[in-house]
């Protein structure tokens, strides 16, 4: 089996082996390709960086709804580099309300006009605000590719996911014993809009919840999301990594 985390964070100073051994661990797993996801200037710089020097890994650029108040003018000329496959994550996240919510919002549209105007993936990350940003994605209208991260909502938030064509993409939090509305809603998920990621560092999957994860855990999420729709490991991880290749418009293996 072959799989890809459609969402890592890379250079995440919190990861004590470092990139280099993630990215060795990830492939004695079988994790052949990895997104590593920027969340402002900095990071998706940082990004690109080690997209360049390694083979099976692209970089997103993106403004994350706790970095809205910088302005999606500061990374805007990173989206020309090379090997960047999306804008994003992008979205809004009234949980924490890092940044205001009315500048969140800004920030989101614009990202919204950017993957429209370049032709790009859109990722979204979405806390505790599925309406407004559902909203606002049919305000500006919705990317063809478009992902929602680390989904965390139930069978109606998949439904309306699903209802504007995106992919939806589960992490480790699929495993866990209190999430049944999300393995109702993956139940509600056609294979061929599921992808998967771990969002390492954060939200291992059991069985190693509670340490900093990493893109070779990936393998645990497909193996808690084929448990969740009662299918084999094999069907989940060739479905999610050929939808990575659609969804990102990554060259074909």
């Amino acid at each position: 089996m072959r799989f890809t985390d459609n969402h890592c964070h890379l250079y995440d100073p919190r990861v004590p082996e470092g990139t280099d051994g993630l990215v060795e661990a990830a492939r004695a797993a079988g994790v052949h390709r990895m997104i590593t996801v920027g969340c402002d200037r900095e990071t998706s710089q940082q990004a690109i960086d080690i997209a360049a020097r390694f083979d099976g890994v692209w970089a997103t650029v993106g403004l994350h709804p706790h970095e809205a108040r910088h302005g999606v003018g500061t990374i805007v000329d990173l989206l020309d580099a090379p090997k960047v496959v999306a804008v994003g994550e992008c979205g809004l996240d009234y949980y924490y309300d890092h940044s205001p919510r009315d500048v969140q919002q800004h920030a989101f549209a614009e990202q919204i006009r950017l993957a429209l105007t370049r032709d790009l993936p859109l990722v979204i990350h979405t806390r505790d605000a599925w309406s407004d940003t559902f909203a606002i994605l049919d305000d500006v209208g919705t990317p063809s590719n478009t992902i929602f991260h680390c989904f965390t909502g139930g069978p109606d938030e998949v439904d309306e996911c699903l209802q504007r064509g995106a992919f939806v993409s589960f992490s480790g939090i699929i495993s866990f014993r209190t999430a049944e509305d999300l393995r109702a809603a993956a139940r509600r998920c056609p294979l061929d809009r599921m992808l998967i990621e771990t969002d390492a560092p954060y939200l291992a999957p059991i069985p190693h919840r509670g340490r900093p994860n990493q893109p070779a855990y990936v393998t645990h999420v497909a193996e808690a999301l084929a448990a969740a729709i009662d299918v084999p490991i094999e069907v989940v991880a060739d479905a999610t990594d050929a939808n990575a290749v659609i969804a990102f418009r990554l060259p074909a293996p």
